[in-house]
């Protein structure tokens, strides 16, 4: 197999395991409580990127951090897994996956929006009439098609889905000026993220027993979505020639997604739905595109 290949392989790998982390999470969020899920998840995930360093032999890498670096680390932790997760799985708590897994799909156009006072980046006309055209789609799922009398589903659950998309593109946002491996970098944010996620667990959950599927479900969680998934993607990436070649291959994960909601989650999966999920990736590619040619 060619290095290309490869690349394509392992990025598609990823994407399989992208699209069944909304299902996962409904799943398991039938024997755990939102809290519970994040706990357990957390402890295997970082159990896993131990792993991944032991199998890649960086180890060693984790003592070679300054103190400024592991700040920043423990400020990542903050967002991931900790405030991300904690918002996105009550999300998912209270929406359902169809809903919540497209909305939080709009991070890459939250993180656009960011990056204007944060990387003092300017956004164009065609950037933001691409972000109108994604924040339609969400408009479109969250009142089920009926976009004119904007009631939504849940709208706790919608704010909490968009929230999460907050989150999740300030910590990429910050995690641009790590120059250490990533992989260490995100086992030593879980590190640091574990004692809150502890503490939350205390306080707005229990500790107690909890059903083995559920055990099993946040175990698959930890593994794969908050684990192998983000060190397949990085193999992808440094084997392709071009990020463009691998990247464009995330855009079918939420379509994917949808399936598998479908048919192991048990959703009737809504027009609503499908028309308002092509918006935001429609939008979310013309964005993409029109940052590029301002690059050119």
């Amino acid at each position: 197999m060619t290095r290309q290949g490869k690349a394509y392989a392992y990025a598609l790998v990823t994407v399989f395991f992208w699209s069944t982390a909304a299902t996962a999470f409904k799943l398991s969020l039938r024997f755990l409580d939102p809290v519970q899920l994040l706990f357990y998840a957390t402890i295997v995930s970082i159990l896993t990127l131990f792993i991944v360093l032991v199998i890649q032999k960086k180890l060693h890498l984790l003592f070679k951090y300054s103190k400024q670096d592991l700040g920043r680390c423990a400020l990542l932790g903050l967002l991931n897994p900790f405030l991300y997760y904690l918002v996105l799985l009550k999300a998912y708590d209270l929406l359902p996956a169809q809903e919540a897994q497209p909305l939080n799909y709009t991070w890459a156009i939250m993180l656009a929006i960011l990056s204007v006072p944060l990387l003092k980046q300017k956004l164009g006309l065609k950037e933001f009439c691409a972000i109108l055209l994604s924040y339609l789609g969400v408009v479109i799922i969250s009142t089920h098609g009926d976009v004119l009398s904007l009631r939504f589903s849940n709208t706790v659950g919608v704010l909490l889905a968009l929230g999460s998309t907050v989150i999740w593109a300030l910590f990429w946002i910050y995690n641009i000026k790590d120059k250490n491996d990533p992989v260490a970098s995100l086992f030593l944010s879980f590190c640091f993220a574990f004692p809150l996620v502890l503490l939350a667990t205390i306080i707005l959950s229990s500790l107690e027993a909890v059903p083995i599927r559920g055990l099993l479900g946040a175990a698959y969680v930890g593994v794969f979505e908050m684990g192998i998934a983000f060190v397949l993607w990085l193999k992808a990436l440094k084997l392709s020639t071009t990020t463009a070649r691998v990247g464009t291959l995330i855009f079918f994960a939420p379509f994917l997604s949808l399936v598998f909601i479908h048919f192991l989650v048990g959703e009737d999966i809504r027009t609503a739905t499908i028309a308002g999920l092509i918006f935001i990736v429609v939008g979310t590619v013309l964005q993409q595109l029109a940052g590029r040619s301002k690059l050119a």
